[in-house]
């Protein structure tokens, strides 16, 4: 199938880019994959999101129906002792970048189904349960290599990987522009940034984890429009991360909480810090009497400017959070994502009306947008904490908010991929973390009922050990298997075979496609593959 332009994700920057295509040239043919079953599937519900794009992409989203109708009206943020919880004083002034005054709370998935539907009317053929297999790269004696289209993956192979009855082979997807827009991690990204050399001389990206649910809680405690953050306990000094909650829709709250990747001691389970947490009072009022109604998780890229990679190669882009766009101390990314993929839109437009292979003026016209001012400003904050911890990094947050404002001569730098943070098992202090208990708190198994995960269990396994033996001598021996800890969804067991000898049980069947285990192996050891489209957690609208 052949087309102008081909965009590889579904979410808020894929989405945006392809509106703006067939906005600049409406007889561009753009198709549009996700390998969501829908769009806007895969996003759990609850988001803070600003309009400041959606404003210049769709001026008139009120009148076409856009589902943000949560207003923010009230904020906290909240430092955590073990039972106490201090909020910051000033919090406008002294953190402007956490000023949601103007905001909406948001089902996200809702908010890309609608602009699913603005993308078709305008003529964009989207196809859901797609997902983006392997670029294809046109090698040519007399040019340099150059991406001409997108492969999808193959439907109905059997386990061992041969075809089954009901094989389909994947589709050759040909486009003089590819946009990549898969959120963190993705797999085509990932495969484009090692082909042509993306990262070289670049900061290494670093993640967080997180992992949210949606609760109904009883109307008499339904605060639409509250917005509320956390720092501090239950994570250690050295440790990134918080929770959120989110007061929105019909008696909704959406709970979460962030952990930075590159934290350090093997034992900790960004699940079960994300569980005790809602045991604080400062979080347990909110929740209690209430009905868990979804669960999921996601790799966050929290690296910022630094971290971007270069964001052009011959016949394609990196968009969204593919490439790292998330502001992390706003800890927000929709409209981000979004403006990077219409101005990603915009130079491959020139791109092809000069029929030139790379979109060069990319990077020139997204210096001259508000988001690299926004980026750059924001850009010391997440290595501060990286490099000085908690209070270290409290406090610089605290004067650039209030003096510096993100204008200084000096950019701090992340040197560590966040594989290589983990100290050895023996060095670093157990945690023991408490039962769940059935009514706040829950076990993994239990909150993956409410991801609704969709997978053929006879398809081949999306999660490739490159070195099994490796796993036992580095993973388990010098770490204690962190990866059946650092997973949401329990993909990852430790088990003994007939003779006694430990060895990997992966659960594949289980995973929420956070992306995680591709991320923090200490070795880089599993390789994360794009399974069977439509395959995964499924939300319905309104979740």
């Amino acid at each position: 199938m052949q087309f102008d332009v081909v965009v590889a994700g579904g979410g808020p920057a894929g989405l945006a880019a392809a509106i703006r295509l067939k906005q600049l040239q409406p007889g561009l043919s753009v198709c549009l994959i996700e390998k969501a079953a829908e769009i806007g599937g895969q996003v759990v519900s609850g988001a803070v999101i600003e309009t400041r794009a959606l404003d210049e992409l769709l001026p008139a989203w009120r009148e076409l129906g856009a589902p943000l109708e949560t207003k923010v009206n009230e904020e906290s943020l909240l430092f955590l002792t073990a039972k106490r919880a201090f909020p910051i004083p000033a919090l406008h002034w002294a953190m402007p970048d956490m000023d949601n005054r103007g905001n909406y709370i948001v089902s996200l998935g809702d908010v890309c189904r609608w602009l699913g539907e603005q993308a078709e009317a305008l003529g964009v053929d989207v196809f859901p349960g797609f997902g983006g297999a392997h670029l294809v790269i046109e090698h040519n004696e007399s040019a340099h290599p150059r991406v001409v289209g997108v492969t999808t993956g193959d439907m109905g192979r059997q386990a061992d990987g041969s075809p089954g009855p009901q094989f389909q082979p994947g589709v050759t997807l040909e486009a003089k522009q590819v946009i990549l827009a898969e959120g963190a991690h993705g797999s085509l990204s990932e495969e484009a940034m090692s082909r042509f050399f993306l990262r070289k001389g670049i900061d290494p990206q670093t993640y967080g984890l997180g992992i949210k649910e949606l609760w109904e809680v009883p109307a008499a405690q339904h605060r639409p429009g509250f917005v509320q953050h956390s720092f501090g306990w239950p994570l250690d000094s050295q440790t990134y991360g918080g929770a959120f909650l989110y007061h929105f829709g019909r008696n909704l709250v959406a709970y979460g909480f962030v952990t930075g990747l590159d934290y350090r001691n093997p034992y900790l389970s960004p699940f079960e810090e994300m569980q005790r947490t809602k045991k604080h009072p400062a979080f347990s009022k909110h929740l209690k009497g209430g009905k868990r109604l979804a669960y999921g998780a996601r790799a966050l890229t929290e690296g910022g400017l630094q971290c971007l990679p270069r964001l052009t190669f011959p016949g394609g882009v990196l968009a969204g959070d593919s490439a790292g766009f998330l502001n992390m101390p706003k800890i927000k990314g929709t409209h981000t994502a979004m403006k990077s993929g219409m101005v990603a839109a915009e130079a491959v437009v020139e791109a092809l009306t000069q029929n030139a292979p790379e979109a060069t003026s990319y990077q020139p016209r997204l210096e001259q947008s508000w988001l690299w001012g926004e980026l750059h400003r924001a850009r010391n904050i997440r290595p501060a904490f990286h490099k000085w911890g908690l209070w270290g990094g409290a406090l610089y947050a605290g004067l650039d908010g209030t003096l510096l404002r993100g204008h200084t001569p000096w950019t701090l730098h992340h040197h560590q991929p966040d594989c290589d943070r983990l100290r050895h098992a023996a060095d670093a202090r157990p945690i023991t973390y408490p039962a769940p208990d059935g009514l706040l708190t829950f076990d993994k198994l239990s909150s993956l009922q409410l991801a609704n995960i969709n997978h053929d269990e006879g398809q081949p396994s999306h999660l490739v050990m490159r070195n099994p033996a490796l796993w036992r001598e580095v993973n388990l021996n010098q770490y204690q298997a962190p990866e059946t800890r650092y997973c949401p969804a329990a993909v990852y067991e430790e088990d003994k075979d007939a003779t006694g000898k430990a060895f990997l049980r992966i659960n594949a069947s289980n995973c929420l496609q956070c992306k995680s285990c591709a991320i923090k192996d200490p070795t880089l050891n599993i390789h994360w593959t794009v399974p069977e489209g439509g395959s995964g957690p499924s939300y319905p609208p309104g979740m």
